[in-house]
């Protein structure tokens, strides 16, 4: 069923508020960056999803699901102590103009004894940084809560929380060894002005071009147009579009298969694609021709969180995987890729067939 569109707030900042950053450039050759910015050739690279894993908090959930908060200051430290490559993050920007880091389109929270919901793009950055735990112990903490994918609202409860922060603050405080794949982060409900992306998007680059340094970064997006833009408006670090590979269905027709990434990339330069895990291994011969367009391919999805899978991606040509079970993966891959390979190790070649038989054992490894 296609997502229900409506008009996104007239209440964002305004373009004539952001002083456009003398360092962002306009591209001017195809799929420059690609090199800088992420993927040496040969590397099969682990990318700790919100830091040390996204948080699930239904009583069913693996215990490993409640550990640290995610996008936090916290997780991203835990991950660089498990050699991930990167980290992935979702930034949004604030009412007044500030990039925060935050997965959810609404902040839900117990305020007065009731629960209250509120968009986080509709937020200043004071009101924003007021819920969940507080860096100075004299403020009030308000509570946050989370909806689960049934509707049903719970505290957001973990092992070890962290207070809510800011882009700037993750780019302060986060080993520098660490590269950072950016999500920009949009409702998918909502239709956005050119202008309107624009404008975030700048936001998000000044503070990246002001403390970037030598750190590894891509920017990624579900929105074909952000994704787009963000290409258009600098030149220095590589733009992935990220698709769910058909497993839904968008009104967006750029959005419903990863071959519509593929044609996306092509016709908006972009660098990579970064796609459901299942859309992947339902279309295994799409591999050779994102490779042969000189584009990266990486992959997230809970499938991500069983080894044989990702050894799998690896021999099928993946260029890294975005996890959640950071620990367990990066010790698989040290396993099976080996520190002493070399940028001109071979690959094994695979028919369709060899890999339609290998894929068939996917449902049996998950079970057990």
């Amino acid at each position: 069923m296609a997502v229900k569109a409506v008009h996104a707030s007239s209440e964002m900042p305004k373009l004539d508020l952001i002083q456009e950053n003398p360092t962002v450039s306009i591209v001017t050759s195809p799929r420059q960056g690609l090199e800088n910015g992420s993927f040496k050739k040969g590397k099969f690279s682990v990318i700790g999803h919100r830091g040390t894993g996204m948080n699930l908090l239904t009583s069913a959930a693996d215990g490993r699901f409640k550990a640290i908060k995610e996008n936090s200051i916290r997780s991203f430290n835990q991950a660089a102590t498990l050699f991930v490559d990167f980290i992935e993050f979702d930034v949004q920007v604030t009412k007044d103009g500030h990039p925060i880091v935050f997965h959810d389109n609404f902040i839900i929270a117990e305020e007065n004894g009731s629960i209250y919901e509120h968009r986080v793009t509709e937020l200043d950055l004071e009101e924003f940084l007021s819920y969940g735990p507080q860096k100075d112990s004299m403020r009030f903490e308000k509570p946050l809560q989370r909806k689960s994918k049934d509707g049903r609202i719970g505290r957001w409860s973990v092992e070890e929380d962290d207070c809510l922060c800011t882009l700037e603050e993750v780019f302060l405080h986060v080993h520098p060894r660490l590269g950072f794949n950016i999500e920009l982060k949009f409702d998918d409900h909502l239709v956005y002005s050119d202008d309107q992306l624009t404008c975030c998007l700048r936001r998000i680059l000044n503070v990246v071009f002001e403390h970037s340094n030598n750190r590894n970064i891509f920017f990624s997006s579900f929105q074909p147009d952000a994704a787009l833009l963000m290409r258009k408006l600098q030149s220095v670090h590589p733009v992935y579009f990220l698709t769910n590979g058909g497993n839904q269905v968008f009104s967006d027709t750029r959005r419903n298969s990863l071959d519509e990434a593929l044609k996306h990339c092509l016709a908006s330069d972009l660098q990579g694609i970064v796609s459901e895990v299942r859309g992947l291994f339902r279309n295994p011969a799409l591999i050779p021709r994102i490779k042969e367009s000189n584009l990266a391919i990486l992959t997230y999805g809970q499938l991500n969180n069983v080894s044989e899978a990702v050894y799998m991606q690896h021999l099928m040509g993946v260029d890294g995987v975005i996890v959640d079970f950071v620990k367990e993966i990066t010790d698989a891959v040290s396993d099976f890729v080996g520190e002493t390979r070399t940028d001109t190790t071979e690959r094994p070649e695979f028919s369709q067939s060899d890999l339609k038989f290998l894929l068939k054992l996917i449902p049996k490894l998950i079970q057990q």
